[in-house]
């Protein structure tokens, strides 16, 4: 998440590093920072500086008074920069007390000595949420005295935590309690929009035209600002309306203009413009069937598969795509993740398994077969309403990601072979015999890491 923290380090609170470790721990890692290179009185930027440069789960920018604040407002967009805010309530510590304020009428060190209610007003009126914002601060008769004329004119419970707290326990345990998977989801969708804004020469998605003299276009600035603005930053009670909503946004550009391809033979680009390909068109023709019940990690894996296919985004795992990727696990260091990170490595994908069932469903579907690879029997499958109806929603979202296993790791069709009933001695059973050649996910990066997350999503039961 992105942490907005106001502070002037007054009163004796000490601004080095073992206050942040005490403030922060696991939250962000210190390890790589000297003491000498502190300087958030006079440099707050390097707060900032340093958790982008060490890839921090939480990155964190410093306010020091009423004025870094408003600068910091008119250079961004709050409710699309900040998830959480951490509010000290007096900000009178190495102010310009000659700068104008609010009302510039009134006593100027009585405003700095309060500023922090201000700002807390301030963010209140431009829509940021109150149960997204906490006072942590010294003075504790003036929190108390804020919090009961809150409670009198019925604003939404502020929160506070006091300096005293030798740990900073409550405020750690504060932010974590929310850091949900929405607010993740969320985060990852909104800082992936503003990477890819920057790549516009990696766009590629005229090459899925399927005719060369009409380029399919995408205006890819409309395209992820709509993306980018589509998450609300208060969580909605009702998610899986809003998330079928954007995943219809998302693939609606994978419209009859388009087909999935292999780009510079890239078997990897073949898949994630298959996958989008099939959502677009599931969720325009059975949208009351599909994608009624998505969830945080279900819209991360559409979200990366299809900017995958849509921009060549390297061989790396991109920063937001590792945010999006602790939907799947919250460490690589779990045992889940790392068991599934040997299963891939070591080529033990359960393919055969599954084909088997996909192709048995085939021959049970009424409508006309386009072809026994996994998608095209989902796509049987979908078209039939009895199918549809009886496989239910799961069967076919989990579909999505097993296409993505079945379009790298393809299989060899072999000749045709006579087999002798033993049973019956006047017939001859005929078999088609198929092998799967398991497709490289140990390399590069990005690819082992997201079929390593992706996999017991797609093989829970495996």
């Amino acid at each position: 998440m992105n942490i907005l923290w106001i502070e002037d380090f007054g009163g004796g609170f000490d601004r080095g590093k073992a206050t942040l470790n005490l403030m922060f721990q696991d939250l962000i890692s210190f390890d790589n920072w000297d003491e000498d290179e502190l300087s958030l009185l006079s440099k707050p930027s390097d707060l900032e500086n340093f958790c982008k440069e060490n890839s921090a789960l939480h990155c964190v920018f410093l306010c020091r008074h009423y004025f870094d604040y408003v600068d910091f407002k008119a250079n961004n967009q709050l409710a699309r920069k900040v998830d959480v805010v951490i509010i000290d309530i007096r900000l009178d510590n190495n102010v310009d007390f000659d700068l104008l304020i609010p009302n510039d009428s009134q006593e100027k060190q009585k405003f700095h000595i309060n500023a922090g209610f201000y700002i807390f007003n301030d963010l209140v009126h431009l829509g940021f949420p109150a149960e997204k914002m906490c006072f942590m601060t010294g003075e504790k008769n003036s929190f108390s005295g804020f919090k009961k004329q809150c409670d009198d004119i019925y604003i939404p419970e502020v929160v506070g935590f006091e300096k005293s707290d030798p740990e900073y326990v409550k405020l750690r345990q504060w932010i974590k309690e929310r850091e949900s998977d929405y607010a993740i989801l969320r985060r990852g969708v909104i800082e992936g929009c503003r990477y890819l804004k920057a790549l516009k020469e990696s766009l590629r998605f005229d090459k899925f035209s399927k005719d060369d003299k009409k380029p399919a276009f995408l205006d890819a600035d409309d395209y992820l600002d709509v993306l980018e603005n589509f998450l609300p930053l208060r969580e909605p009670s009702n998610k899986a309306a809003l998330y079928k909503l954007f995943i219809r946004t998302l693939a609606h550009e994978w419209e009859e203009s388009v087909e999935p391809k292999r780009i510079d033979d890239n078997q990897i680009t073949l898949a994630f413009s298959w996958i989008m390909k099939m959502t677009r068109n599931w969720i325009t023709h059975n949208s009351t069937a599909i994608f009624n019940n998505l969830n945080e990690h279900d819209v991360a894996y559409l979200f990366i598969c299809n900017m995958r296919a849509i921009f060549d985004l390297g061989n790396e795992a991109k920063g937001y795509e590792k945010n999006l990727f602790l939907l799947f696990n919250k460490s690589e260091e779990s045992e889940a993740f790392k068991q599934a990170e040997l299963i891939v490595k070591e080529k033990r994908i359960p393919l055969v398994k599954h084909y088997v069932s996909y192709f048995n469903e085939k021959t049970k579907t009424k409508t006309k077969t386009k072809g026994i690879q996994v998608h095209n029997i989902l796509h049987d499958l979908q078209n039939d309403k009895g199918k549809l109806k009886a496989k239910g929603d799961d069967f076919f979202i989990t579909g999505l990601y097993h296409s993505f296993w079945f379009l790298t790791s393809e299989h060899d069709e072999k000749k045709d072979i006579a087999l002798e009933n033993n049973r019956n001695p006047n017939q001859v059973y005929i078999s088609k015999h198929y092998t799967f050649s398991f497709f490289d996910y140990a390399q590069p990066e990005f690819l082992l890491k997201f079929a390593s997350h992706i996999y017991n999503r797609s093989f829970a039961e495996s």
